[in-house]
């Protein structure tokens, strides 16, 4: 910052560093508005297919019964508290986008294990009514050893995305379709040519 200070303090670099300034603002907007990063901040489901190979992830949750109940959000993101909200968001949409940008995406998409405990820990907020159940040990006499000693989803595989994590097992999923951002007078104008 000091050395800005001492640019701008030379006339001869005003325009320069004022032109220079001005144009990496320009372009931090425009990477933010061509990203779509504010959508970012919302709990809206078809956020996460801005990248397509979240498609079959998407589908399949929109056609389980936890569309009606749950987000994305509401099973990815950890709900401790609000800083640890938007930190976790942060650092993973962080990695999501340079993976993206860089073409690095797998075909096959897993949870890293920052991610799975997160999920484990939002499985029990929401189902503590099911797990704090005394009946079920009467039903299934390992339900307490289950409840504590393993992940839901090693029973409950099929919820809510199924067996579906990869763009060629679902190649056919019907998905929101995302509106371009580029403006219309500039589509119109390359369209002219």
């Amino acid at each position: 910052m000091k050395i800005v200070k001492q640019l701008f303090a030379i006339s001869r670099w005003r325009p320069i560093m004022a032109v220079s300034v001005g144009t990496s603002i320009g372009l931090i907007i425009f990477i933010m508005y061509i990203s779509n990063a504010t959508s970012y901040l919302s709990d809206d489901p078809k956020t996460c297919v801005n990248c397509h190979v979240m498609n079959p992830q998407y589908a399949t949750w929109f056609h389980s019964s936890h569309r009606d109940a749950a987000t994305c959000n509401d099973c990815h993101v950890p709900h401790d508290n609000v800083f640890n909200t938007y930190y976790f968001k942060a650092m993973d949409g962080l990695r999501h986008a340079g993976i993206f940008t860089l073409h690095a995406e797998p075909q096959v998409i897993f949870i890293r294990e920052p991610g799975q405990k997160v999920v484990q820990q939002n499985c029990i907020r929401c189902h503590e009514n099911v797990l704090q159940d005394n009946g079920m040990a009467l039903v299934d006499p390992v339900f307490n050893m289950h409840r504590t000693e393993r992940q839901c989803w090693e029973c409950h595989r099929e919820t809510p995305h199924g067996r579906v994590n990869s763009l060629s097992s679902a190649p056919n999923a019907q998905i929101p379709g995302l509106e371009s951002p580029v403006p219309q007078w500039l589509i119109e104008i390359t369209n002219n040519k």
